[in-house]
């Protein structure tokens, strides 16, 4: 399937979380989860014990959406809000080879804070045991965006009430450290002044 990679890379990358769906015991379930993308693929992980690891060949949802901006149009009907969607269809693969979950992982914590692997420590092989990772292919893919314009009928135009678009974005407090930190450890570069990307539009 076609589409524009550039966009829904760059949607895939800025969401910190996706929502996966599936059918479990024939009834449907959603889960919200970290993912990482790597080139055309997305990961995920679970504990071996959940219901990701039932989930090797079969069919999956994935969805992401970023909310932009609310926008207040002069009439009830008219109200929306600017935001950018993927919708990701696909076969999970649990992955197996160990270095492709190596790789995973590290894709999975660089996508939640870039720079921390170098700064923590690797899994052990117990610990990946326990681990079930997801892969999905990026081959059936939908892209869905609204911008922040006010779409009002033009016999609303000349009404009293205010419109517009009121941006948002996500932005990160203090980093607060764990209290059994080692002495003399401090919260490094990246935690002080953490930032996801900022919405296509917005904060530039």
């Amino acid at each position: 399937m076609r589409y524009d990679r550039a966009a829904v890379h760059a949607v895939l990358d800025e969401a910190l979380v996706c929502h996966v769906a599936f059918i479990f015991d024939g009834a449907p379930v959603v889960l919200p989860t970290v993912h990482a993308r790597r080139g055309d693929r997305l990961y995920f992980h679970g504990s071996s014990g959940g219901r990701f690891a039932s989930l090797d060949g079969q069919r999956v949802g994935v969805t992401v959406t970023l909310t932009d901006a609310v926008v207040l149009a002069r009439s009830w009907m008219h109200h929306s809000v600017a935001f950018r969607s993927v919708v990701v269809h696909g076969t999970a693969r649990v992955v197996a080879d160990h270095e492709e979950r190596l790789a995973a992982m590290r894709a999975l914590i660089e996508h939640v804070a870039p720079g921390r692997t170098a700064d923590s420590r690797e899994p052990t092989r117990k610990e990946l045991a326990a681990t079930t990772i997801l892969a999905v292919d990026l081959n059936e893919v939908s892209l869905k965006a609204r911008g922040d314009g006010v779409a009002d009928d033009e016999a609303d135009l000349a009404s009293p009430y205010w419109a517009g678009a009121i941006p948002l974005r996500l932005t990160a407090g203090e980093a607060k450290s764990a209290p059994d930190l080692l002495a003399g450890i401090e919260a490094p570069a990246y935690a002080r002044s953490y930032v996801r990307p900022f919405p296509c539009g917005y904060g530039h």
